[in-house]
């Protein structure tokens, strides 16, 4: 009863045993075939794969790359043209800008001498200035410098004096100095010019 049931000959179970009703067969070249199939089933499988990735990498990123490089180019004439704008067709906003104020003109610009003239003093060789100062301002002003020249009597040049007057100059008004003593000079001068070089708005 068991012999039809377990087909064992007399060698024992040592032996190849089969079991009826399996199929399971422990031999070399069985094993091999069923790995190359399990593989070749496989195959289909990883060449979808790869195909699909080598797509995406291959046209996927080309675009995004393209449309980084069109962005980059159209920013870039961007930047330059707002640049040049701002240098080319930059325009006055009284708004935002500065107001720029014009130059004014220092106190002694209308500072004049109308009238001057002058003498010798201290055994000749004191010169002494009488002149009258205009101050054309509309402001009074003080310390008026005096620059005067002396020459000798064909005109060359002979020496230089200076005095500095303290006074109150009122605005558009004038002032008369009797014997300014502006310093020493050379017994061969003969002739003076005086100008004011500096003033100072009171």
């Amino acid at each position: 009863m068991t012999d039809g049931f377990l087909h064992i000959d007399s060698t024992g179970i040592s032996g190849h045993g089969i079991l009826g009703w399996g199929n399971h067969s422990d031999r070399p070249d069985d094993m091999s075939t069923h790995n190359l199939r399990t593989a070749v089933g496989w195959l289909p499988l990883v060449l979808i794969f790869a195909a699909a990735g080598w797509f995406l990498l291959s046209h996927g990123l080309e675009p995004l790359a393209g449309s980084r490089h069109r962005a980059a180019a159209q920013v870039k004439p961007a930047l330059v043209s707002s640049t040049v704008g701002l240098v080319k067709g930059a325009s006055f906003d009284p708004l935002i800008s500065e107001a720029i104020v014009p130059e004014q003109p220092s106190p002694v610009d209308r500072v004049t001498i109308s009238s001057q003239s002058w003498r010798r003093g201290g055994l000749g060789s004191n010169a002494f200035v009488t002149l009258t100062l205009r101050n054309n301002n509309g402001y009074a002003v003080k310390d008026v410098d005096i620059a005067c020249a002396f020459s000798r009597p064909d005109g060359s040049h002979l020496t230089d004096r200076s005095r500095v007057i303290s006074d109150i100059i009122n605005m558009k008004s004038r002032k008369t100095f009797v014997r300014l003593h502006v310093g020493f000079v050379n017994v061969n001068a003969a002739k003076a010019k005086c100008a004011p070089v500096a003033a100072s708005h009171v």
